[in-house]
């Protein structure tokens, strides 16, 4: 039996959920409104109790303004979260029931399928697991600024969610299911008391805080639970289980993240930050292993009277000793005639950590100790072996093969720190550096390419830097050199372990990633040798727009082409020692979409990616991509396992670098059950990807060219859109972006510069004023035009998407997205925020414009879903449905709120502006919490 699964409630970042059992849906949600209205009546707020949705008494469609709007909206997002607990509890207790009932492999797109399908296609457990060993996925985590609540607030849901989980248990007595309720109420009731909005922008520390609880206190847990699910899984279709073994044997995962590096249009970025940023990483970084090693140590009292210890093990423990004096006896002096022990203990004292377990711990000189955590791995391996000599394997398996992963995984750094900077900030800085050295005034960002070629090529030829250090060129050439200075000062003194890369947005030409390897020649990040310059951290290209896209590939040739690309390529990888050379590459959903559309957006990416995969072809490079996903369907969101099919096969081969964003990172990654699902998806989704197009590669679809010709029809009609006389004007209107642009969820400004063109509008606030608006437009606009256009020419390659839908998955991913935007709309409440449009030619023609194409994109996708998209996708109408009208309330009070609002900014009475603004910022993270997305 096959359970089929849903691609995704409105929560649209969600992963897709099993089908949800209604009945238990029902009862949950009893229960919890029950909770909350039971608190709110307690608290004196009996009217709002009954205005709550989902209950039998609710009183909504009759008292629609019978409380405050601000209570209200409060009320409502507490309730759409637990509705959203309530769906993700139900999801888990029905996968766990379908597995128990029917085994892992009835799970769509987990381990148990994948190896099964990989099975009865004729491949042996031993080639499955050859590949295994390789695959690789790391997860880069980012602050972009999609994240509503307040952590505290974030903290009270993982807490309410625990309780609901803690409920499934049959064996609580009645007394003690009364006192779960009573614990879940007194949350309840203070998560009433607690503000939900930001009253201050969160700085870049609260942001790495809140990245670190993930990457400190979440991924080390899950893992494990990861590998077992592997390994379960495995075991469960009679593979040798002695394939999956030991640590080396299975996939890897990484992690990375950009809080702390990202400066990108944000100045609280800075080269303190970043380096307080890298220093904070490697610290936890240790003082995780260094927990791990403390438990494992009471885990390996192994007595040498009762198990003499190999050789190997006593020759390593008397080296350490040695070489480590009085630290080495210290960690052995209370673990005499236990050499296993006293191992762990030596491990512990080569830290290079100053710490009293658990209560913290400070860096301190490596000199004597391990350098890189490669060197504690091989130690880790030793001990591993010699519990295997001796027979102790299931104390190698259960004890120390967790370590090795975690040491692999997190290293002395815990994530891998990126760097990200705009190719017009460095430009800025390079033109600042050649003033200040007397070069022509016109400046390096004022050349033609050939001319800023030119001058590249001569200086990258030269030893010497511009520049004395004490000497200020500017503020952004000062700027990115102290960025350098510190990436500098890492490697000398922990090599490159914990550095990512030096990521270029908005690459446009090639020598916006040359003209980065001048600026780390200034400060020593990219040093001479004999051979000429050498960059030890990678240059990579991030291509966003369509146009972008569509020259990166020649863009990605010139740069491999220079020597000291290549120069770089190789010493990086004889640092990380790689066996083949690797330039990684990102390609950008969000603005791709913004600049041209949804279907536009994925299929350039897909060709994109296939083209740069045969450039590094040509120069013997394997291209890595990164994946610069957001979180909703319009940023390159939705179902991980479609996400993962619709990549072009040669782009993935066992290897996927993908962005975490905002409030993707808690929906996916706080409660450990979705944390360990969402992962599994993504790693048997990889595995088996890769598997398939190395055994059985498919040709060129037959569809390409349709879809060529519907992306660009798509962009058209979308470019159209955008260029029509008062569509800026209907946006900053017709949605509550200029609320948005008011709220603090995020360090970083909603604008690139400040200037207030649609082009310097980031792609969150876009997308998030879209969705608020509930037109959802970046998701949908243009496919309908495309298709209609493409029945209306070409019908026989119209009548080949229907048939092609399910089993071409770019075709699936790109459409099956569409369609979810589509039904996440609401044409009644579009046209309500279109009413605060004050032109009226201008409302009615950009009105008429919008849902004209809605229409036709729902008719056209019903076309070739060969059915109405609520009887094709039941389980997303489902959703829509159940949140239908209690949206509709929020939205009609936050069209109230933006009136009375943007009328008091008009008319400059600044006390009403100010008061009014926590209520309408309030309606804004009610509606977010209902439709589960932002930007």
């Amino acid at each position: 039996m096959v359970v089929a699964s849903a691609p995704g409630s409105l929560r649209m970042i969600l992963s897709p959920i099993l089908i949800l059992d209604p009945r238990k849906v029902e009862r949950d949600l009893a229960f919890v409104m029950d909770c909350l209205a039971e608190v709110l009546d307690e608290a004196g707020d009996r009217a709002l109790a009954r205005q709550l949705p989902w209950r039998a008494d609710t009183a909504v469609a009759n008292e629609p303004d019978a409380v405050p709007a601000e209570r209200l909206s409060r009320a409502y997002s507490i309730a759409f979260h637990l509705l959203s607990l309530v769906e993700q509890n139900a999801a888990i207790q029905q996968q766990r029931a379908t597995e128990a009932a029917h085994g892992p492999s009835a799970l769509q797109a987990l381990w148990g399928q994948s190896l099964q399908q990989l099975k009865d296609r004729g491949l042996a457990p031993e080639q499955i697991a050859s590949t295994l060993r390789r695959v690789q996925v790391e997860l880069v985590l980012t602050a972009h600024p999609t994240e509503a609540k307040r952590t505290i607030v974030l903290e009270h849901h993982r807490r309410l969610y625990l309780l609901l989980v803690k409920r499934e248990n049959q064996v609580w007595t009645p007394n003690e299911q009364r006192a779960i309720r009573e614990e879940f109420k007194t949350l309840l009731s203070l998560l009433w008391r607690t503000s939900e909005i930001f009253l201050h922008k969160p700085d870049i520390a609260a942001e790495r805080r809140n990245v670190m609880q993930y990457l400190y206190n979440v991924f080390p847990e899950v893992l494990p639970a990861l590998d077992g699910r592997l390994r379960e899984s495995w075991a469960h279709l009679g593979f040798d289980r002695e394939l999956l073994r030991t640590p080396d044997q299975l996939p890897q995962c990484r992690l990375g993240t950009w809080v702390g590096g990202d400066q990108d249009g944000n100045p609280l970025v800075t080269a303190e930050v970043t380096r307080q940023t890298l220093e904070d990483l490697r610290l936890h970084g240790l003082l995780l292993l260094q927990g791990q090693l403390v438990a494992l140590a009471r885990q390996t009292s192994l007595s040498d009277r009762l198990e003499p210890p190999p050789p190997a093990l006593r020759s390593r423990v008397q080296s350490l000793l040695d070489t480590r004096g009085a630290r080495g006896a210290d960690a052995v002096q209370h673990e005499h005639g236990e050499t296993w022990r006293q191992f762990v203990g030596l491990m512990l004292a080569q830290l290079p950590l100053d710490s009293v377990y658990p209560e913290g711990g400070r860096l301190r000189d490596s000199a004597g100790g391990y350098q890189r955590a490669a060197e504690l791995i091989a130690d880790l391996r030793l001990l591993y072996q010699s519990l295997l000599d001796v027979g102790a394997w299931r104390v190698a398996d259960a004890s120390v093969g967790p370590v090795i992963r975690a040491a692999q995984t997190f290293g002395f750094h815990l994530a891998a720190l990126d760097i990200r900077q705009n190719s017009a900030f460095y430009d800025r800085a390079f033109a600042q550096l050649q003033q200040a050295t007397g070069f022509e005034a016109s400046g390096f960002a004022g050349s033609t390419d050939e001319r800023r070629l030119e001058f590249l090529q001569r200086e990258l030829a030269s030893p010497r830097p511009f520049l004395r250090p004490d000497i200020s060129a500017g503020r952004e050439a000062d700027a990115v050199l102290g960025t350098f200075r510190v990436l500098a000062d890492h490697l000398r003194q922990n090599g490159p372990d914990g550095l990512g890369s030096l990521i270029v947005s908005m690459t446009r030409e090639a020598p916006d990633l040359l003209g980065v390897y001048l600026l780390a020649r200034e400060v020593g990040l990219a040093t001479s040798d004999e051979s000429g310059l050498v960059c030890r951290m990678p240059v990579v290209p991030l291509f966003e727009t369509i146009d972008d896209l569509e020259r990166s590939p020649e863009i990605l040739r010139e740069f491999l082409r220079h020597p000291v690309t290549r120069r770089s390529l190789e010493q990086q990888r004889r640092d990380t020692g790689a066996g083949e050379l690797v330039q990684q590459v990102v390609v950008g959903y969000s603005d791709s979409n913004k600049d041209g559309g949804i279907l536009a957006s994925l299929w350039q990416l897909y060709r994109a990616e296939a083209a740069l995969v045969r450039v590094g072809q040509e120069a013997g490079v394997r291209i890595r991509f990164l994946h610069g996903r957001g979180g909703t369907m319009s940023r390159g969101g939705g179902p991980e396992h479609r996400f993962v099919k619709a990549i072009h096969p040669a782009a993935l081969n066992g290897d996927l670098r993908v962005t975490e964003q905002g409030e993707a990172i808690e929906q996916k990654y706080a409660n450990r059950l979705t944390a360990v699902y969402n992962l599994e998806l993504l790693f048997a989704g990889v595995a088996r990807a890769t598997m398939l197009n190395r055994h059985w590669p498919e040709p060129a679809h037959l569809l390409e060219p349709a879809m060529d010709w519907l992306a660009e029809r798509s962009r058209q009609a979308y470019i159209r859109l955008r260029r029509t006389d008062g569509f800026l004007t209907f946006f900053r209107q017709a949605t509550p972006i200029d609320a948005i642009e008011e709220s603090r969820i995020g360090s970083r400004p909603s604008r690139r510069t400040g200037e207030p063109a649609l082009d310097d509008l980031r792609a969150i606030p876009w997308v998030f004023g879209w969705s608020q608006a509930r037109y959802f437009l970046p998701g949908w606009y243009g496919v309908g035009s495309a298709l209609e256009a493409l029945q209306m020419e070409h019908p026989d390659e119209f009548a080949e998407l229907a048939e092609h839908l399910y089993t071409w998955a770019p075709l699936h991913y790109a459409l099956s997205n569409a369609a979810t935007c589509v039904a996440a709309a609401d044409i009644d409440v579009m046209r309500a925020y279109a009413a605060l449009v004050e032109d009226e030619t201008c409302r009615d023609a950009l009105f008429n414009l919008i849902s004209g194409e809605f229409h036709r994109t729902s008719l056209m996708l019903e076309r070739v879903y060969r059915g109405t998209l609520a009887a094709r996708r039941p389980n997303i109408h489902s959703t829509v449905q159940m949140r239908r009208e209690p949206l509709r309330v929020l939205h009609r009070q936050q069209i109230a709120l933006l009136r009375e609002w943007r009328t008091a900014r008009r008319l400059g009475r600044e006390d009403a502006e100010g008061e009014l603004l926590p209520s309408l910022l309030l309606t804004i993270n009610a509606i977010a919490s209902g439709l589960g997305a932002t930007g």
